[in-house]
């Protein structure tokens, strides 16, 4: 698929999808949006993408959030275009994607930016890494429900009641970052990660993510016997000659 605010590249089973619009800080336009959607869409339909990481294009943002300037000609406009009927959609379909997705943040994520980050299972910071979780500021609500899985209530309270910047080094502690690197390493990080993933079962990586996602909010057994089903049915585990053949390679075959 061509895509005209994005750029969409698939190698060794991952597929790296580039925010594109630099020259505004990736700002997250309704065609943006629409885009990133469709590419989740496309790799989630794609057996050989088992991991999906998320950029942006420059040295200055991850993405400052939504296209505001595009906001506002449409609130302006005597006949302003259609709402995308979809646009509430978008979100969690980026949090549920079947596929594990790490988002390399190569500058800030303000705003809208703020979710996209906060919706990735994995996040690899850098120097020019900071988010805002700006939506009271602007009188609007949003992250309630993907900012408390990544930091916790109290934290998630204090970040979206202020709006105020969380840099690098305080979003590694409180775990809005998993890995902090030199912005020249970002990529290669974010690589890394993804070509563990990739060499691992995606049936169990994918259907894990499922599990994780499902339990939230149940109960610590409950989510216990849902894990025994799913070793049970969907999940079943892979036969101990075909899963365990590069350790029995390695080691041999003991009485």
């Amino acid at each position: 698929m061509t895509y005209q605010t994005i750029l969409y590249d698939k190698f060794e089973g991952i597929g790296t999808i580039t925010l594109n619009r630099p020259e505004v800080m990736n700002a997250l336009s309704t065609t943006l949006y629409r885009e990133l959607d469709q590419a989740i869409t496309e790799v989630e339909s794609d057996d050989e993408v088992k991991a999906v990481i998320i950029t942006g294009a420059g040295d200055r943002a991850f993405t400052a959030g939504a296209d505001i300037h595009e906001m506002t000609r449409n609130a302006e406009s005597d006949n302003p275009p259609d709402q995308d009927p979809n646009r509430p959609t978008y979100a969690w379909h980026i949090g549920s994607c079947t596929k594990p997705t790490i988002g390399a943040l190569n500058g800030l994520a303000y705003g809208g930016g703020a979710v996209l980050a906060s919706s990735l299972d994995i996040r690899i910071g850098c120097e020019r890494t900071k988010f805002r979780f700006l939506a009271a500021a602007y009188g609007r609500v949003n992250s309630t429900w993907s900012l408390p899985m990544q930091v916790g209530w109290p934290k998630a309270k204090e970040l979206l009641f202020t709006a105020r910047v969380v840099e690098a080094e305080e979003g590694l502690q409180i775990g809005l970052i998993n890995h902090l690197v030199k912005s020249t390493e970002l990529l290669d990080k974010a690589n890394e990660l993804a070509k563990m993933i990739v060499g691992n079962d995606a049936r169990m990586v994918q259907g894990i993510k499922k599990l994780l996602i499902e339990d939230i909010g149940e109960n610590w057994e409950s989510t216990y016997q849902k894990e025994l089903n799913a070793q049970a049915n969907e999940l079943e585990p892979t036969p101990v000659l075909e899963g365990f053949k590069p350790f029995i390679d390695r080691k041999g075959r003991k009485a």
